[in-house]
């Protein structure tokens, strides 16, 4: 069990990293041991929502410059895995948008950590709707891009008639895929109803660890005063180490 500390003037930070997701946990030891976290900032602050860091960016940075595009020369495949969710406290990889990033890659440094805030049953269960319909979207999209060749000539054809034939079959297979998806398990519905989260995010994004102690820092953290692109108005800077 791999545990990193995460040094902040806050306070310190044990993250405990997941063996389910063995690319994203091995970067970041790998990031971790070359020292590339120390002296970066958490840049980007939205309180009840999380904190943002890993921008190599960041380090040295003046005031009031925008953050939040450095990285490494790669990104990461995605390790999006069903039980690994964004519970406050979750450690998760930041990413580009779906639109230019369909495969939904992480960045190769920049992490969050999730505080969130905690949800009525009401608000749990429209969120397991929204995931419902999110998932038949995925699956479409997915069966769309199997059939794209096929598309594209119904397209360059003009043919209307087949497009809306295979669009309806598309849509009734992705239905039939997702059928037993159902949404938010028992245990993401006591977890955000109770401790907190951002439910909103599963699915989207790989979480490849928690914070096992120092809960308390995120807080703080999340709690301080930003300005442009969400940057706090005081430098919160970290540093990073293995926990043997």
């Amino acid at each position: 069990m791999q545990k990193v500390k995460i040094q902040t003037m806050f306070g310190d930070m044990i993250v405990r990293l997941y063996d389910e997701t063995p690319i994203h946990r091995d970067n970041f030891v790998k990031l971790v041991k070359e020292g590339y976290y120390d002296g970066t900032l958490f840049h980007r602050v939205i309180k009840d929502f999380m904190i943002q860091g890993g921008d190599p960016d960041s380090k040295g940075a003046p005031a009031g410059k925008m953050l939040g595009i450095g990285g490494p020369d790669y990104t990461l495949e995605a390790e999006i895995k069903e039980g690994l969710f964004h519970k406050r406290g979750a450690l998760a990889a930041a990413r580009q948008g779906d639109e230019v990033n369909p495969e939904r890659r992480s960045s190769g440094s920049q992490f969050y950590i999730v505080w969130g805030q905690v949800y009525n049953e009401g608000q749990i269960r429209q969120f397991s709707r929204q995931m419902k319909m999110q998932k038949v979207q995925d699956v479409f999209a997915k069966l769309a891009s199997e059939h794209r060749d096929e598309i594209m000539q119904m397209r360059r054809d003009r043919n209307r008639a087949g497009l809306q034939e295979m669009q309806d079959r598309l849509a009734a297979e992705a239905e039939k895929q997702a059928a037993g998806f159902a949404g938010l398990t028992e245990e993401q519905q006591k977890v955000y109803t109770t401790l907190g989260g951002t439910p909103h995010l599963d699915g989207q994004y790989t979480v490849f660890g928690e914070v096992e102690e120092g809960l308390d820092v995120v807080e703080m953290i999340q709690s301080s005063a930003t300005g442009r692109g969400d940057r706090p108005v005081d430098d919160i800077e970290m540093r990073a180490c293995i926990v043997e």
